[in-house]
């Protein structure tokens, strides 16, 4: 039997080493839950409690690379980022992509970093524990950029709210 054709999610002809913001999904294989869990405790009256995440051994792990990566790319940030329980959320920015060469890199820079993400979680954990690829979107304009990080920011509560409702 033939496997599907996967469609392409990159923009044909896009550099994704040059400057600019992207959103950036990396799940767990088979979407484990290995990676968090979301609480949610009793609220107040009348002051709602957001969920809080309680980050596991893996998610533990990942936090700390996630943490020290401008210690490796000197050029990137992690503007935004969420680790839920089976994958993380991160907004980065790319400062001066290509212009320290001029030419475009054969691996984005993007792709480096979350090979790099992977690669030293997984020498921790002793095992691979990640999916082999991962989700991209190249952030448009600021409109764009504060929905993601509105979206990251209220990933907990929507895991919740779909969590209750598979539920009923």
């Amino acid at each position: 039997m033939e496997k599907p054709q996967r469609k392409p999610n990159r923009i044909a002809g896009y550099d994704y080493s040059q400057s600019g913001a992207y959103f950036v999904t990396i799940c767990t294989q088979g979407r484990k839950k290995i990676l968090s869990k979301i609480n949610v405790g009793t609220p107040l009256p009348g002051c709602p409690q957001k969920p809080c995440v309680e980050l596991l051994w893996h998610g533990e792990i990942a936090d700390q690379y996630i943490r020290q990566i401008d210690a490796f790319y000197a050029h990137l940030s992690v503007d935004q980022y969420i680790i839920m329980p089976d994958h993380i959320h991160l907004l980065i920015t790319i400062h001066d992509g290509n212009s320290r060469t001029g030419v475009p890199m054969r691996t984005s820079e993007i792709a480096r970093f979350v090979g790099t993400l992977k690669r030293f979680c997984n020498k921790e954990y002793g095992e691979n524990i990640w999916q082999s690829r991962y989700y991209d979107h190249v952030i448009r304009n600021q409109q764009d950029y504060n929905e993601i990080w509105e979206y990251i920011e209220n990933n907990p509560t929507k895991w919740v709210i779909t969590k209750e409702m598979i539920q009923m």
